[in-house]
């Protein structure tokens, strides 16, 4: 039975989730640890969610303030979202969208942006295209999407 949790819920996972984020962005490892002692140390309420099969992630998203990209403006960004293939095309990563969305929501941070190259996924979630952002030192422009 998959189950959704905050990272603040089981912290003991911190280094565990960096690491299979790692895996997943090549974004180096320290970067996420960062991040995360954020989170877990109440610096930020930008957080860090995690969908788990018993003991095992199998997807997951972050929120940051920046995604790296040029619109320094438009924060706070999801990040890192991702779903283990064998696990795909079963709402894992709607409901992780949507448990970030109500989560900052909740906190009174509002609205949500984020960064991607995919078309009609995020729609399907409440997510609507903003504009085109420059990534850093990515040759293509990048779609912008925001949650209000």
């Amino acid at each position: 039975m998959l189950r959704y949790i905050k990272l603040r819920e089981i912290p003991e996972l911190k280094t565990s989730a960096a690491e299979w984020f790692h895996s997943k962005w090549g974004v180096p490892q320290e970067a996420y640890l960062e991040c995360m002692d954020a989170y877990l140390n109440n610096k930020t309420e930008y957080g860090w969610y995690l969908c788990m099969d018993n003991e095992q992630i199998v997807g997951g998203l972050g929120v940051i303030e920046n995604d790296f990209h040029d619109r320094k403006d438009l924060a706070p960004n999801v990040c890192a979202v991702y779903t283990e293939e064998t696990y795909r095309k079963q709402g894992i990563a709607g409901n992780l969208l949507n448990m970030a969305v109500e989560d900052l929501r909740s906190k009174g941070i509002t609205p949500v942006y984020l960064v991607t190259n995919h078309t009609g996924f995020y729609e399907r979630y409440g997510w609507e295209f903003l504009c085109m952002v420059q990534g850093d030192d990515e040759p293509e422009m990048t779609r912008m999407y925001i949650h209000k």
